[in-house]
């Protein structure tokens, strides 16, 4: 998979007053994290999002949308979201929103003390 440069753009665009997103080389494109964990991604075939399991049927009814599969395994979760989806400012907004939400839910991992 390539990488889309415009797609990156767009959503740094989105996440840039978000406090705690970094980003970095991922899934073969660019991937957002949220204090350490993963929260959305670009390449070019589509915007992945993190929703959570249980949390992405809305996302899944959409027309666009579809359950993101890695490696032939469908990742309950996690949507990817084509062009129609993701060049409309409003689903973005909400999708990238939602991911925000799920992704600050989650808890904080320990860090491992050595002795």
């Amino acid at each position: 998979m390539a990488r889309d440069r415009g797609l990156e753009a767009i959503i740094y665009d989105d996440l840039r007053d978000v406090a705690g997103v970094s980003d970095k080389a991922m899934f073969g494109g660019w991937a957002w994290l949220l204090n350490g964990k993963l929260l959305c991604g670009a390449r070019d075939d589509g915007l992945l999002v993190r929703l959570g399991k249980g949390n992405d049927a809305w996302a899944l009814a959409l027309p666009g949308v579809d359950q993101m599969i890695s490696r032939g395994k469908r990742l309950a979760g996690w949507i990817r979201a084509d062009e129609r989806v993701f060049g409309d400012d409003r689903i973005r907004h909400l999708l990238l929103s939602a991911a925000v939400q799920y992704v600050r839910c989650l808890p904080v991992k320990s860090e491992k003390v050595s002795r």
